[in-house]
């Protein structure tokens, strides 16, 4: 009788023990649930765009489980954790998926030292070399730039093919096109900035632009040069509408489309392809507006700069300088040969 007593006990003890278990795994459970939903809007509310925080989420997830497999608590991890974390990475993925992660984990962990103090970030003398951290481009001299402008070419509107339907769109699509050339080389706007503008953000009365602010950038408003105005008033007044009676479209947005399309990017691609025609050395937008900013930089103070290029934060406009060293390096090895 009392072994079965004995038994019983034995059996009792071990659900009781079972129970506690899983009541200690479901809290736990619970809690990292609740860490990850107050990570996920940390990330966002810190500017992240929904992708690149659903990225460091999952990042930060797999680290978890490795480190519950290694028995090592999130609060314990130390900087040999995670150098022995990312030394089981190097064989299988490449430096910049690494260094992605570790910058997920850095994250997370500057999440949970605002909400626990006693935490300390284990990764932050950690840093991933062999990553290019920036593209750098050829940059295009000042004259180069003006003469892009001054030299875009516009169709000839006595042209024998005047009453051709498709040569008046033609015509239409290049004043356009200058016009967002010229925002570009004097403004320094980016395809997204340009991609967003709306009517009301030209103010010709006071001969300035708007532009608004976006996830990546600061609101900011910029002079329009004297000889940009009278291009911009027939776009803004006549050329504009006259697009859009073609398609018999509506819009608020400043730049609209020939064709039945409505992305912006199309416009960009074309006019891209037009100024490659007139320059080869002519790449991207991007390009355009690096050679831009890195030409202001000469001019402006650093914080000038950062608000005329719409950065966030200074560091983005420092980067700038690397294309600036590239191209008197260039100069240097054009000029004073080795050999």
């Amino acid at each position: 009788m009392s072994i079965k007593l004995g038994k019983t006990r034995d059996s009792r003890t071990r659900k009781q023990a079972v129970k506690a278990i899983n009541v200690a795994e479901a809290e736990n459970l619970l809690q990292e649930l609740k860490n990850q939903q107050e990570f996920t809007q940390y990330l966002l509310l810190k500017g992240y765009s929904t992708t690149t925080t659903k990225r460091y989420v999952k990042d930060v997830e797999i680290f978890i489980k490795w480190a519950e497999k290694e028995n090592v608590q999130i609060k314990q991890v130390s900087y040999s954790d995670v150098l022995h974390y990312i030394q089981g990475k190097r064989e299988h993925v490449k430096q910049r998926t690494i260094s992605t992660t570790v910058n997920s984990i850095k994250h997370y962990f500057n999440f949970l030292a605002i909400t626990d103090q006693t935490i300390e970030n284990p990764t932050t003398q950690i840093q991933i070399k062999g990553v290019k951290r920036k593209t750098l481009y050829h940059i295009l001299s000042k004259q180069e730039l003006e003469s892009l402008y001054n030299n875009f070419e516009l169709p000839e509107e006595n042209s024998k093919y005047k009453n051709q339907n498709w040569f008046k769109t033609s015509v239409l699509t290049s004043k356009r096109n200058k016009v967002i050339l010229g925002l570009i080389i004097y403004q320094g706007l980016g395809s997204t900035e340009l991609g967003q503008l709306t009517e009301k953000d030209i103010k010709l009365r006071d001969g300035k632009i708007y532009i608004a602010g976006t996830r990546k950038s600061n609101e900011r408003e910029m002079k329009l040069e004297a000889h940009q105005v009278l291009d911009i008033m027939e776009y803004t007044l006549k050329t504009r509408q006259e697009i859009l009676k073609l398609n018999n479209k509506q819009s608020e947005m400043l730049f609209v489309s020939a064709g039945e399309s409505e992305h912006f990017r199309s416009i960009i691609n074309k006019l891209i392809k037009k100024l490659n025609k007139q320059s080869s050395k002519v790449t991207s937008v991007l390009q355009i507006r690096t050679s831009v900013i890195t030409h202001w930089l000469k001019l402006h103070n650093l914080r000038q700069v950062q608000y005329m290029a719409g950065h966030r934060y200074v560091s983005s406009t420092e980067a700038y300088f690397v294309n600036d060293l590239d191209d008197l390096q260039e100069d240097i090895t054009k000029f004073h040969p080795i050999g």
